[in-house]
């Protein structure tokens, strides 16, 4: 499974973006997907999980009532909309997949990643 995202760049705080997350696999509908960080000089970490049905979202609490994770099962997409951006949002996003035998499961820790995309900086400045 490859994966690669877009739609990163420079926003205002308050702003809003929406990354994509795009699949190359021919089962996407059989992976959980999940949203991580890495800001300069820090930790990778989690951001927002989705069964692999999509039902099923979870979001770390910096982001919860911001953020939102969606996917088009259709189109081999995973989505991240972010809302009221922050400062201390900017970062490369990176998406990941892993195989899940549960459709409303989410795996909100990276190690149980399998595939991730190279990631897509998001900077949020005035």
């Amino acid at each position: 499974e490859q994966l690669v995202e877009s739609g990163g760049g420079l926003v205002q705080p308050g702003g809003s973006l929406r990354l994509s997350c795009q699949a190359s696999g021919r089962a996407f509908g059989d992976y959980a997907m999940g949203w991580f960080r890495q800001a300069p000089g820090k930790e990778r970490e989690y951001v927002a999980a989705l069964s692999r049905s999509g039902g099923v979202a979870n979001y770390a609490d910096s982001v919860k009532g911001r953020f939102s994770i969606s996917r088009d099962n259709a189109q081999s997409t995973a989505f991240l909309q972010m809302d009221s951006l922050k400062p201390e949002d900017t970062a490369v996003y990176l998406c990941a997949a892993r195989s899940s035998a549960y459709s409303g499961t989410y795996f909100p820790d990276q190690n149980d990643y399998d595939y991730w995309g190279q990631g897509t900086q998001v900077t949020v400045s005035s």
